[in-house]
């Protein structure tokens, strides 16, 4: 399970863990000439880390993709190939900026006059003042339920006081892989135009690996089987899980999701938004609130649906959600949780009262109003939405990768409905995934093959 440890505060949830557990893993009983086949089906108890694992294999009609170490066996045995995603990326042993020793976890929740931080000659911006009023209204929620979760991860021993590097570390995976999704999503838009009438809705994947990029880009892609798969883009691997689909592509082409003519009972939604960062480092192309409002939810969502909304820490962005964004599509804002960052030692990875940037981000969840009904009765057997909560882990170091939230919103949930995520940048099981990065953190440089012991 990804979540750790459950308290009245949230949850303390290992994403590693969750990632390992999707199921990684490819079987393929036949030999390959010379009687040799891809084996790495043993499981890890991986010392290193106090995680869960699981994996990915793959296979192709002409062979086996082969990746570095594969382990091999003889005929006369099922093949499996297992892959975890690469635990480096989850060392967080320090914090990104230490905090004073007066504002650290252990010290209680001191009351600081936020505005007396900067010198004097400085004058906060009217950004900056909502920005610290809104924290002097959470700050005390987020220190006392992340103490709380940190506390149950150090006796369990999830978490460290004392952390070393991880003693199996592997070289470090540029930032930047892959064939560039987002161009090739530009690309797509030369490819001559598909006649729906005549196309399918959906790609099923089977053995077969290489997929021509007009499908991939024209038609949601489908993994429905029990084990994991590879797909080769641009000459590039990508794991995609057991039980999930995908749609790459950019906002302009979003009608083969629409296509696809499936009701979502949940919308997960990571928008792009625009910010001074992003504009200097170029690091992706952003949204504008208009933009954003033209996403057609109405469209996707089942009666009652539940919308999740990542928001940065820019109240403007946050104000934007509740009073026209949410309005817009007829959502009813609900409630305000936060994803609080945490370091091995259960350290915040920035000071909490930091005015640069923040340990936390802000999820806004509301629900699609619309069939009184319809909406009782799907909210049957189900809590309802808790006004706030903690969700606290140790952040993955590449950027964007926010944690899973499948386990966290469960119960507020039926099971085995459709799900959603919008401006996704991974797969999960269980979920469809749309962007125009959908499987930029599937790539399989970011995964390491689980060897035979």
């Amino acid at each position: 399970m990804s979540v750790v440890h459950r308290l009245t505060a949230g949850w303390l949830v290992d994403h590693l863990s969750f990632i390992n557990q999707c199921g990684y893993e490819i079987c393929d009983s036949f030999a390959y000439p010379g009687s040799v086949t891809l084996n790495t089906s043993v499981t890890s108890t991986r010392d290193c880390h106090a995680t869960s694992t699981f994996a990915a294999t793959s296979s192709s009609r002409d062979g086996p993709i082969p990746g570095p170490g594969d382990a091999i066996e003889r005929e006369g045995k099922p093949a499996k190939t297992r892959y975890l995603f690469r635990e480096e990326f989850f060392d967080i042993s320090k914090p990104h900026i230490a905090a004073a020793p007066e504002e650290q976890l252990w010290q209680g929740c001191p009351e600081v006059s936020l505005t007396e931080k900067r010198k004097r000659k400085c004058v906060f911006n009217q950004g900056e003042l909502d920005a610290l009023e809104y924290h002097s209204k959470v700050r005390k929620l987020i220190w006392e339920g992340t103490l709380h979760l940190v506390q149950e991860g150090l006796k369990s021993g999830f978490l460290h006081r004392t952390t070393t590097e991880l003693s199996c570390r592997k070289n470090v995976v540029p930032g930047h892989i892959g064939c560039g999704l987002a161009e090739l999503c530009e690309m797509a838009k030369q490819f001559p135009a598909v006649n729906e009438s005549d196309h399918q809705a959906a790609h099923v994947l089977d053995d077969e690996t290489s997929i021509p990029e007009q499908d991939l880009l024209s038609c949601v892609t489908e993994n429905s089987s029990n084990c994991a798969k590879i797909v080769v883009l641009m000459g590039q691997k990508y794991l995609v899980p057991p039980k999930s689909s995908f749609l790459l592509s950019d906002i302009s082409c979003l009608q083969p999701l629409l296509n696809y003519k499936k009701k979502y009972d949940v919308i997960v939604i990571d928008p792009p938004w625009e910010n001074k960062s992003v504009k200097r480092s170029n690091r992706y192309s952003y949204l504008s609130s208009w933009q954003i409002k033209q996403i057609p939810v109405p469209a996707l969502a089942a009666p009652n649906c539940l919308v999740v909304t990542w928001v940065t820490n820019r109240q403007k962005h946050l104000r934007f959600v509740k009073d026209e964004l949410y309005p817009h599509w007829s959502v009813k804002t609900l409630a305000e949780w936060h994803w609080v960052k945490i370091t091995r030692a259960g350290e915040f990875v920035l000071p909490l009262d930091s005015l640069h940037k923040k340990p936390y981000e802000v999820l806004v969840l509301g629900r699609v109003q619309g069939n009184v009904k319809e909406a009782l009765r799907k909210s049957e057997d189900v809590l309802p939405i808790p006004e706030h909560k903690l969700i606290v882990s140790i952040p993955c170091s590449l950027h964007s990768h926010k944690p899973p939230l499948t386990a966290v919103l469960a119960e507020f949930i039926k099971p085995d409905v459709e799900r959603l995520e919008l401006f996704a940048r991974n797969l999960q099981p269980g979920w469809t995934s749309w962007g125009n990065e959908v499987l930029k953190f599937q790539h399989m440089e970011y995964f390491t093959l689980l060897q035979n012991e």
